[in-house]
């Protein structure tokens, strides 16, 4: 807030910011304020003198060590802002002012006051003490250099969690590479985790680093480990232990300095019991392992993240939707969620598009919702004609709300992708 000693000039400035961008702290190249919009002034509820040091008004997560990464990469970050006694939850991105110092705008968590106890977490939302247990857990172990088995459901977070303990940690200026084991097939599995030089296989026409390498220096997050072929997984230890690589078709071993994030939805203890995954990179891999929750242990959580699917829908579209009807809030919290909250804003975005008016109603829900309710009810008998039609909306909308990836359309129908390609075949559609 501008005050009797700051220039004319300096006046003007503040308050085009309050216009354009609401709360801003200017900071100067001594990391003290010299300055704030009264929009931040009023959120704070009190003045900041100037003088202050930033550490003493803004804690990002992680700490006041922080303080440097969030002024020098400029990336947006959650923090706590310092008002009097108390602390809000805010997200604040630096914007460089050359070499006199920074602006920093600051925003609200937009659920801050919308429901006790929440929390927005890299990107994850919740009220549930058990999943903020395990951010705290998170911010613990981000720390360390450990590695970290994330295991969750699909669709719980688990790259979430991956970023967050990357951004937390003291690689959060080096790089972060993600890379799903179940996603290539092996022998282009190896070339993309180390690499390959040219001429190793046809194709290769140049020399490619690899994700190793390319993760030198940060966090390297290896989801689905558990469908690592056990050949790699010899490897893959090999690189643990050596800490080097050595490409496809290389000789020399690349030194590599990468923290491993690993995450899958399989207990890798029954892996290794079943003789698909090796105990030694169990054990190199899992030395802290976290649990996700799933959406359906986390009941309270449900119509809270419905409704603010739909607010960022608003944001992109026309339709206002301003409550749920009890009927559909009944079904949307008596669903099993198998996909969890990936299921959920798909579910959302089908509801939003399918419906109209301010209220979301039953019949605006995918199919599966009222199909639940027909096959429970003994009063109804299905013909063999409804039960294909039946069927045939079932899978269109499975594959709806997986965009069309079949894999996971037929996790979400709860059958295998085999079973899946059967019943396309039989609707004249597995070829499209």
């Amino acid at each position: 807030m501008p005050t009797s000693r700051t220039p004319r000039s300096s006046q003007l400035a503040l308050s085009a910011l309050d216009a354009l961008a609401g709360a801003v702290l200017l900071v100067d190249a001594s990391r003290r304020v010299v300055g704030l919009t009264s929009a931040l002034e009023a959120q704070l509820g009190a003045p900041v003198r100037e003088g202050t040091l930033l550490s003493e008004v803004l804690v990002p997560q992680g700490g006041v060590e922080r303080l440097e990464a969030v002024l020098t990469t400029g990336r947006e970050t959650t923090a706590r802002l310092r008002a009097g006694a108390e602390t809000q939850a805010v997200r604040v991105r630096a914007v460089a002012l050359e070499k006199e110092g920074w602006a920093l705008t600051v925003t609200r968590e937009p659920t801050a006051r919308s429901a006790e106890g929440a929390e927005v977490f890299h990107g994850l939302w919740t009220q549930d003490a058990e999943l903020r247990r395990v951010f705290r857990i998170v911010e613990k172990v981000a720390r360390a250099e450990s590695s970290v088995l994330v295991r969750g459901e699909s669709g719980t977070g688990k790259e979430n969690i991956a970023h967050a303990l990357h951004a937390l940690s003291v690689r959060g200026k080096g790089p972060f590479r993600a890379i799903n084991c179940a996603a290539l097939p092996p022998n282009l599995l190896e070339s993309e985790l180390f690499g390959h030089v040219r001429g190793a296989f046809t194709g290769a026409v140049r020399d490619s680093p690899g994700h190793f390498r390319l993760a030198h220096g940060g966090s390297l997050f290896l989801d689905e480990v558990a469908e690592l072929p056990l050949d790699l997984q010899a490897k893959m230890l090999r690189v643990l232990e050596t800490r080097t690589v050595i490409p496809v078709g290389g000789r020399a071993p690349v030194p590599v300095d990468v923290r491993i994030i690993a995450a899958t939805h399989r207990a890798l203890r029954r892996e290794v019991e079943a003789g698909r995954f090796r105990a030694d990179l169990m054990y190199r891999l899992r030395v802290v392992p976290i649990f996700l929750p799933t959406l359906r242990e986390r009941r309270g959580d449900i119509l809270p993240l419905a409704l603010r699917f739909l607010g960022e829908l608003h944001q992109r579209g026309t339709r206002r939707v301003e409550r749920i009807a009890p009927g559909a809030r009944r079904l949307l919290e008596a669903h099993t969620w198998p996909g969890n909250v990936r299921e959920l804003r798909n579910v959302m975005e089908y509801a939003y598009v399918i419906g109209e008016g301010a209220v979301l109603r039953e019949v605006d829900l995918p199919p599966e919702f009222s199909e639940g309710r027909t096959a429970s009810s003994p009063s109804v008998a299905l013909s063999p004609t409804a039960g294909v039609l039946l069927d045939e909306q079932k899978v269109r909308a499975a594959l709806a709300r997986a965009g069309g990836n079949r894999s996971e359309a037929a996790r979400l129908l709860g059958v295998s992708r085999v079973t899946l390609w059967r019943r396309l075949r039989a609707l004249g559609e597995a070829g499209h």
